[in-house]
């Protein structure tokens, strides 16, 4: 009985990775897999990330989700996921991304903690993880959604790799200490239009907090976050959709911003 579980979960995990290429969603996995957990959730996206690891994909980074209470409300959860991204995911500012390399793109305004240190649990303290951050950059997510018509709960978005479509980061870090973050602001901006704003406090009460957690649920599985790595700690906001011709603007007022534009 198991194995037959362990296929389909395997056989889950090969139509996302089918889904990622093809542009073509898959119905929710949840209606799939019976009782669907979120250790199921997880060995599914992990399985996908030793496939592209198994490519030559360079992985960058990681990003925690669902970290604010704007996600948390749109998605109908109540905990934070993660998921991984690589260096072609990876945009600069000013980047033209073709949005046809989506299938429904949103995006979220977030920081984007570069570590200078390795930082590996389970233990990890606020402290401990607010040290290893060497830089703090203006960042945006694009998330997407390999399940048709973004008809997810937690364990769908989990196995989809935390529903992570790329990446923006800035070129120039913000001028702000890594203990500081709490009263950031941040806006969202799509094509000149405020559609929401945010503070550092309103990503799981401390943005730092979110890397801290990453750090010690990897580590109880003996994974680290290593040196060099981005990781993205969560939005400030809700998610808002993206097209082409969409310009948005991660904006945190005197302290910088980042811009990108779908093509």
């Amino acid at each position: 009985m198991e194995t037959a579980r362990t296929e389909l979960k395997d056989q889950l995990a090969t139509e996302l990775l089918e889904a990622t290429g093809s542009l073509a969603p898959v119905a929710p996995l949840r209606d799939r897999l019976e009782g669907m957990d979120l250790a199921d959730a997880y060995y599914v996206q992990t399985v996908q990330l030793d496939h592209h690891l198994a490519s030559g994909r360079v992985l960058a980074g990681r990003k925690v989700g669902l970290t604010s209470l704007a996600m948390q409300q749109q998605l109908g959860v109540d905990s934070p996921d993660f998921g991984f991204f690589f260096e072609d995911m990876v945009h600069g500012d000013g980047a033209d991304i073709p949005a046809s390399a989506f299938i429904s793109p949103k995006v979220e305004p977030e920081f984007g903690f570069v570590l200078k240190s390795r930082l590996q649990g389970p233990g990890v303290t606020l402290e401990q993880a607010a040290a290893a951050i060497g830089a703090v950059y203006p960042a945006i997510e694009i998330i997407d959604s390999r399940v048709a018509d973004w008809d997810i709960r937690l364990v769908d978005t989990v196995a989809d790799n935390a529903s992570c479509g790329a990446i923006a980061v800035g070129s120039t870090a913000l001028d702000v200490d890594p203990s500081a973050l709490l009263d950031v602001s941040c806006s969202l901006v799509i094509d000149g239009e405020t559609l929401g704003t945010g503070t550092g406090a309103d990503v799981m009460d401390n943005p730092v907090a979110p890397l801290a957690w990453l750090a010690n649920v990897l580590g109880e599985q003996g994974v680290a976050l290593e040196a060099g790595q981005l990781i993205l700690p969560g939005s400030f906001t809700k998610a808002e959709p993206v097209t082409a011709g969409s310009t948005a603007t991660a904006d945190f007022g005197a302290l910088g911003a980042l811009t990108i534009n779908f093509i």
